[in-house]
């Protein structure tokens, strides 16, 4: 039973990192306005998204713009794009798989062996899923960083890591820890080990 505790949590622990990838990919603070050096300015707070971008006034009014354009964008934009929603969609592919091959369901229960392979298979995806959503971040977070020391950008247009940033991260790295989890669970094979074989006793009557 240890096996298939392991498999649910590892299972939960890509659920909950699946959840986080879509909340990051929705968020609008994929980068945030930055206040250091001689930009004073805290009227307003400008925040960009993989879809949108918003400013936020120190009324409480907010303006949304949703990107007109998708030829437009910069590639960053694109390549996160791409890289988030394929996360989003292994993860689901990945969750599907996993329910069928994890120890607590009764789907193939009479092929213990396929089962596991199916369980492996599914933790395979949520590692490659978590990857990706890793890679789209932080991709991302070094355009941010490269932006921000370039001496021939303007203060006042540096942007900051925002949080949907730091919930990709922590979203990514959940998903390869459930992921390893339901790999790991493969080492034992057929889930039950068979009596040695030994020669019959021999009977009374045939000793001499």
């Amino acid at each position: 039973m240890a096996n298939g505790g392991i498999q649910l949590l590892g299972f939960t622990l890509g659920f909950i990192g699946f959840i986080g990838i879509i909340a990051s990919t929705v968020m609008v603070e994929w980068k945030a306005s930055s206040y250091a050096g001689e930009n004073i300015i805290t009227a307003q707070a400008m925040y960009e998204g993989l879809w949108k971008s918003c400013v936020y006034q120190s009324t409480g009014q907010i303006q949304c713009k949703v990107y007109d354009s998708l030829l437009q964008l910069p590639d960053i934009v694109q390549g996160a794009r791409g890289l988030m929603v394929s996360s989003i969609l292994l993860s689901l592919i990945s969750i599907m798989v996993s329910m069928v091959g994890m120890k607590c369901t009764t789907c193939m229960s009479e092929q213990p062996e396929q089962k596991n392979k199916v369980a492996l298979a599914g933790g395979v995806v949520f590692i490659i899923a978590g990857l990706l959503g890793l890679v789209g971040t932080s991709w991302y977070g070094h355009r941010i960083a490269q932006d921000f020391y370039n001496p021939f950008t303007p203060t006042n247009s540096r942007y900051e890591f925002g949080s949907a940033l730091y919930v990709g991260w922590g979203a990514s790295c959940l998903m390869l820890i459930g992921g390893g989890f339901l790999c790991c669970n493969c080492s034992n094979k057929g889930g039950s080990k068979k009596a040695p074989r030994y020669p019959p006793p021999a009977s009374a009557g045939s000793r001499v």
